[in-house]
């Protein structure tokens, strides 16, 4: 890599860090061969491109401007690579963005599968319940449930799954049946995820009934609904996604599972102002057959 190419990487990777120690880390250098290299790449512009504090790395006006020039520039030059290699291998670092849950229940376990096949290429995960800001975080790619909103990023619509109801076998034994919607209005409902409508719009055939989500107990993160679920405090709501594991090991059993709920949508999305480079347009091919070739399983409660 000439001398040039080289600080221009190291600039796009501490800029998206917001961090030269991080920077260093990811690109294999020494945290000073970053400093030396964005203060000679900085002498040479005449220009300051990053502010630097005691906590973290910043752009300043113009090294947002020359960021996202140079951003351009070495995604064309990762996109010739990569259509001279014949498409195949990828090489370089790719930033994953993953919710906790769906990060570790769906994503992390596919993952050694799509490294195999890219053996040069490097896998940074980004785990946070909070959503993340693609471009101040330095992520290429980051998966999200729910319906997107109107919104400066690009977005690719992976697939959807089943959202579904469940409870700890318990708390089914203890409550009142449920055989209809209707029936949930007696019962306590987990209210949470974020991507929980108010209003639970239930199907069966040409019946429609809709229900207000209510209950005691309000949890942002799937993980804990899903645990208040299991401990037996109520009934939680949850793609299948987010459900599975327990399902399968009969902690949660699924209520009402002859009518649906509205899909949970997957998207993948990509920090906004440039084209997605091909790493990243092949996690996102790779994980949307992976996840979305495997059967929904259905499971009611007795």
């Amino acid at each position: 890599m000439n001398d040039r190419l080289q600080s221009l990487v190291v600039f796009r990777r501490a800029a998206r860090c917001g961090s030269f120690s991080q920077a260093a880390r990811e690109l294999g250098l020494a945290q000073s061969s970053v400093s030396r290299i964005i203060a000679e790449l900085e002498r040479d512009l005449g220009a300051s491109l990053l502010a630097r504090t005691t906590r973290a790395v910043t752009l300043t006006e113009a090294g947002a401007d020359y960021l996202a020039r140079v951003e351009t520039i070495l995604d064309a030059l990762d996109e010739a690579d990569h259509l001279v290699r014949g498409g195949g291998a990828l090489k370089g670092l790719l930033r994953v963005g993953l919710s906790s849950s769906f990060g570790v229940r769906e994503v992390v376990p596919r993952l050694a599968d799509f490294l195999e096949q890219h053996p040069e290429l490097r896998v940074d995960v980004v785990v946070s319940d909070l959503r993340q800001d693609l471009v101040s975080e330095g992520i290429d790619i980051a998966f999200r449930l729910g319906t997107m909103p109107d919104s400066t990023v690009l977005a690719r619509r992976l697939g959807e799954a089943p959202r579904i109801l469940a409870a700890a076998p318990r708390y089914l034994q203890a409550h009142a049946p449920i055989s209809a919607p209707e029936d949930l209005r007696a019962h306590s409902l987990i209210v949470g995820p974020g991507a929980l409508p108010p209003t639970l719009e239930f199907r069966q055939g040409d019946r429609r009934v809709s229900v207000r989500a209510e209950g005691r107990v309000t949890c942002a993160a799937n993980e804990g609904a899903t645990a208040l679920a299991r401990a037996g405090l109520g009934i939680t709501v949850s793609s299948i996604w987010g459900l599975s594991q327990e399902l399968d090991a009969g902690a949660l059993v699924q209520v009402l599972a002859d009518w649906t709920l509205p899909a949970v949508e997957l998207h993948a999305v990509f920090p906004p102002g440039r084209a997605p480079g091909p790493a990243s347009r092949a996690f996102a091919d790779y994980f949307a057959a992976s996840i979305m070739k495997r059967p929904h399983r259905q499971s009611s409660a007795a």
